[in-house]
């Protein structure tokens, strides 16, 4: 097992990993969250058994707060026909069923709305993830800050938006919030990351623009603040407003670290209640990717607590449990987010629970379930979970 960190005692009275976490009128059970995973699943944007099913068996797998995908807040703001939106109320019904199973498996449901840009318009991954022309039957022509296309088989012609198309995506934005609250969602965040239309304004690599949204950091910025606001004005105040922000390029002509630390500081100021931190992506010419690398948001979410007083997420290569553990106890990171670990097993926080020694790890998964694996009367080896590495210890050295 890799893990660039030791291990710390758990008798510490520091958070760790299985610390409830309050921020604005919300509580997690702990700091683990479902991260936004795309699933191709749904049709005319809609929520159905699938998501009931998938989202479900992880929060009663012992994640504190589950997030579906990235939700469209327009048609044309899905990655492919068959994502998730939520731009029309016969949307809302379908959340609804989704954020109650959540909730009664004891965890709290979260939304990430977002808009892909000239991401969109594509086929499922494991039909090649290719662009679709605006002319296919299953395709739609893509907006952007400006008329550049993503490049490599993205390459097809993107429509610049207007100033007026702008204002309307802001107030997508809003319509969408006020969904996703009466659809029952208790915490929201907004995807600036990844290539997607916010990460698109804020990247020079993508915005090319001369007018207000374009050119210095502060323009490219107004995107991101303005749709905060239209969010925050409708997103009832109790509630956590969040951002994924794509903080680096990984490129010489692309988004700074340091410009993200400037505008994170706006955003702050503007209502946002946490920045998860996560990478541009708005070219695939990255220099140095660091994909290979555990845990390689870590220290830049950190950075950013630290000087900017805010509470800070972060995923990418977390999903060792010392790991995850460490960088909440160190206080690096309030929150842990984890993707593709919670795809691979629905039941990982009972897992790391029972890898670093947690008491009553299956205290994590609802009361009948616990009951049953608490009072198991066979072999400790078959209740279908790895031992614990303790026991496994103890059983190799006897």
């Amino acid at each position: 097992m890799v893990c660039w960190c030791q291990p710390t005692e758990r008798i510490q009275a520091v958070p760790d990993l299985f610390s409830p976490y309050t921020l604005k009128g919300v509580t997690l059970r702990n700091r683990i969250a479902m991260s936004p995973m795309t699933m191709y699943q749904s049709v005319d944007g809609k929520m159905n058994d699938f998501h009931l099913m998938y989202l479900g068996a992880r929060a009663a797998g012992g994640f504190g707060m589950v997030f579906p995908e990235q939700v469209a807040i327009t048609p044309d703001g899905r990655t492919t026909p068959a994502c998730a939106g939520i731009w029309d109320d016969d949307q809302i019904e379908g959340h609804d069923r989704v954020t109650s199973m959540i909730r009664q498996m004891g965890a709290v449901p979260a939304i990430q709305l977002g808009h892909t840009g000239r991401k969109g318009s594509e086929v499922p991954p494991w039909q090649g993830g290719h662009q679709l022309p605006a002319d296919h039957p299953d395709g739609w022509e893509c907006v952007a800050p400006s008329a550049i296309p993503y490049g490599g088989d993205h390459s097809f012609p993107v429509h610049e938006l207007t100033v007026d198309e702008i204002k309307a995506i802001h107030r997508s934005y809003a319509e969408a919030a006020i969904r996703a609250a009466e659809a029952g969602y208790e915490w929201l965040e907004m995807h600036y990351a990844h290539g997607y239309l916010g990460a698109s304004f804020f990247s020079p690599l993508a915005n090319q623009r001369t007018d207000q949204y374009g050119g210095s950091l502060e323009n490219r910025a107004r995107f991101h603040l303005e749709a905060l606001d239209a969010v925050r004005e409708v997103w009832p105040e109790k509630f956590p407003l969040t951002m994924r922000l794509g903080s680096d390029d990984h490129h010489p002509d692309g988004v700074q670290f340091e410009e993200s630390l400037t505008a994170i500081g706006w955003m702050k100021e503007h209502g946002l209640d946490m920045a998860d931190v996560s990478l541009g992506f708005n070219t695939d010419d990255m220099v140095d990717p660091p994909f290979g690398n555990m845990g390689f948001m870590v220290e830049r979410a950190a950075r950013v607590k630290r000087e900017l007083d805010i509470p800070v997420t972060c995923s990418w290569n977390l999903g060792v449990p010392e790991n995850a553990d460490a960088v909440v106890r160190e206080g690096k990171v309030d929150v842990v987010l984890l993707g593709r670990p919670a795809l691979a097993n629905p039941h990982w926080p009972v897992w790391a629970a029972r890898e670093l020694g947690h008491g009553d790890p299956f205290s994590l998964v609802p009361e009948d379930w616990s009951w049953w694996l608490k009072n198991f009367r066979g072999h400790d080896a078959s209740i279908g979970l790895p031992p614990a590495k303790e026991t496994a210890a103890e059983e190799e050295a006897a």
